[in-house]
């Protein structure tokens, strides 16, 4: 006689974590000050490009008081603002960040990405602790696997 017996493959998400080691504070650090670093890039652009925009337009209208040039400019002008403050708002949460990264202390857990997996599921499983699984880092190598496979 034959037993059969049914399973399910399912999707779970995975918490990767990484112990607060002084290379992985270093990296770190250093991908947000990168990242910093093109967001002022991407500012001065901007602003640069916003610049040029009226200097052109305003070459190219012959008469320098319309209010379509006033009106034309300040749009422009308020485009640039606008990403200008999107940019600096993202570098401020970038800021944040790196003063958040230079607080921790060595050998600390932190949350550093989430994850999918496929697992099985059979009858009688506990899929409460299959889908409780982490992953625990140290300077980019496992070093622990946490819940059951």
């Amino acid at each position: 006689m034959e037993v059969v017996t049914s399973s399910l493959m399912m999707k779970r998400p995975i918490t990767v974590k990484a112990i607060v080691t002084a290379r992985w504070k270093e990296e770190v650090q250093q991908q947000l000050q990168n990242q910093i670093a093109q967001l002022d890039k991407q500012i001065q652009q901007l602003e640069m490009q916003g610049t040029r925009t009226i200097e052109e337009l305003k070459k190219k209208t012959t008469d320098s008081n319309s209010d379509q040039l006033t009106k034309q400019v300040e749009s422009i002008q308020s485009q640039v603002n606008q990403k200008k403050s999107e940019l600096l708002n993202k570098k401020n949460q970038l800021l944040q960040q790196l003063q958040q990264v230079q607080l921790l202390e060595l050998d600390q857990e932190v949350v550093q990405a989430q994850m999918e997996s496929f697992f099985r599921i059979e009858k009688g499983d506990n899929l409460v602790k299959k889908l409780n699984v982490e992953v625990l880092l140290r300077d980019g190598i496992v070093e622990e696997i946490r819940g059951e496979i």
